[in-house]
């Protein structure tokens, strides 16, 4: 295979790398909460059932935003089930999951463990069976200092200060024919935009997002988006994308290609929001919040949905990646990153358990999946200005997007150490060789070259028996001479080259 090439140089940039980027989501569904982040009596839970081994692993993981609760979930969901003393709350059938949910854990446990993880909450309000009023009682509840019934209600219930959420989601994927309380997209329209007005009345600091389209597949998509925004776009902040990628039919060539899928998405909203904007004459660019996003093995849910009754908390979609999986997932993160400047909110879905980056055993411990190990490495080392990269190189052809680059990379630039992240992955079954030129960073030394490659074990998962299964491993790479250097990305491979400026 020829050599790839790619030029770095600080002057081609795209934005600040938002550490919001690195977000993630708590759904009430299997075992993401009861069992994943709650488990009282456990071994290592807290006082509060907090499961210590969870929360030190999503604090490793990076995490800095985490979405909750839901979700389907939340379209059905009464936030007023989830406060005060938890021998009081109701059980309720959950229509989303086809579960009970006992609300032991709610919007007083959810901020507390947020603190504890280190970890800026995102709320989703019920626009699905509820509307105006509920949202704003539950802005109330959470935001406003006191004097009310329900900041007072707040203050009983042992949060003497206000919580402080900035950033809400106005629904969740009322476009899908499965979601409690589906909408067409000039009723939802109109709906959010009345409760974005009422909810900036009561705290103007806060961020909303509206409902952009449940995927890209969906016949509605962009025309949902159009008109959702023309109801909504002077009230909104965001507009919402979320997307998965199915691995199961074994089409390994067309799988680790789906940032292509991903950043054509991007693209697209990007210029359905600014259409909208030049019919308002907006002057203010509306960003994407990426709120659920990951590879998730979709067609065994209605398996799982089906084999049982109402029950609670059951074990519900906990996937087992691969180390295949964990390339897409860095490449994926790639794609978010490579859109910075329209991106501002990302999360993967979920944190625990349920399509997680975390698996744990109820009893028993918790363990790093392969998907964790790019995700966490992105979050630590993507920090400062995210640098375009346009690589030269081959190509390969596939059966869901047709001819696609075998390289994928983008660079992030920290101004005040100098330093340098290249992210790239090798989507090819063979070794890529690749030629940096980085002249337009002088004086530059080679820190390490990070890999996780799916090439010798493409299958391979970690699991509680064998939960190193899948790390990654460190390579040499030269320092650049010159400001040149050549490094070899193994196959079908994610890789993280950091340099740094010579002491």
């Amino acid at each position: 295979m020829p050599n790839a090439q790619l030029t770095i140089d600080p002057t081609f940039t795209i934005g600040a790398a938002d550490r919001r980027l690195f977000g993630s989501f708590v759904e009430h569904m299997g075992r993401c909460v009861y069992g994943g982040i709650y488990e009282p009596g456990h071994p290592d839970a807290d006082p509060r059932g907090f499961r210590r081994d969870v929360l030190e692993l999503t604090r490793e993981l990076g995490v800095s935003v985490v979405r909750y609760p839901g979700g389907n979930f939340v379209s059905g969901y009464r936030w007023e089930d989830g406060v005060g003393p938890v021998g009081d709350r109701p059980r309720r059938l959950d229509l989303a999951w086809k579960t009970v949910e006992t609300n032991a854990f709610g919007l007083d446990e959810f901020m507390t463990w947020a603190v504890e993880a280190g970890v800026e909450p995102m709320m989703a309000v019920n626009l699905g069976t509820r509307g105006v009023q509920e949202a704003c009682d539950l802005l109330e509840y959470a935001n406003h200092p006191g004097g009310t019934q329900l900041s007072d209600l707040r203050r009983k219930h042992g949060a003497e200060d206000p919580y402080g959420v900035r950033l809400w989601c106005l629904g969740n994927e009322l476009d899908g024919p499965w979601q409690v309380g589906h909408k067409t997209a000039d009723e939802y329209g109109r709906l959010a935009a009345e409760t974005a007005r009422a909810m900036k009345m009561i705290d103007p600091s806060i961020s909303l997002v509206a409902c952009g389209s449940s995927n890209r597949r969906m016949p509605t998509f962009a025309a949902w988006e159009a008109t959702v925004l023309e109801h909504t776009y002077e009230h909104v902040d965001y507009i919402s994308a979320h997307t998965y990628y199915d691995p199961s039919d074994g089409d390994r060539a067309s799988i680790l290609a789906s940032a292509v899928d991903m950043d054509n998405f991007i693209r697209e909203v990007v210029a359905t929001a600014d259409h909208v904007a030049a019919k308002q004459r907006q002057k203010r660019k509306l960003k994407i919040s990426f709120d659920e996003w990951n590879v998730w093995y979709e067609s065994r849910l209605q398996a799982d949905l089906d084999r049982r009754g109402w029950v609670e908390a059951p074990a519900l979609i906990e996937d087992d990646f691969t180390a295949v999986d964990a390339v897409v997932v860095g490449d994926l993160l790639i794609t978010l990153l490579r859109h910075a400047d329209r991106v501002g909110v990302a999360c993967q879905a979920q944190l625990a358990n349920v399509i997680a980056p975390i698996r744990t055993r109820t009893g028993g411990p918790a363990w790093r999946q392969s998907i964790f190990h790019p995700f966490a490495l992105t979050a630590r080392h993507a920090r400062g200005t995210v640098l375009r990269t346009e690589p030269v190189g081959p190509t390969y052809e596939t059966k869901r997007y047709g001819e696609v680059p075998v390289l994928d990379t983008v660079a992030v630039h920290d101004e005040e150490t100098g330093e340098l992240a290249v992210f790239a992955v090798n989507r090819g079954p063979n070794e890529l060789p690749v030629d940096l030129d980085l002249r337009g960073l002088p004086g530059l030394r080679a820190v390490e070259h990070v890999t996780l490659a799916a090439g010798a074990d493409p299958a391979a998962t970690n699991t509680e028996a064998e939960p190193t299964r899948v790390t990654p491993r460190q390579l040499t790479t030269p320092t650049p001479d010159g400001g040149r250097c050549s490094v070899a990305l193994p196959a079908c491979s994610w890789n993280l080259l950091r340099f740094a400026p010579q002491s």
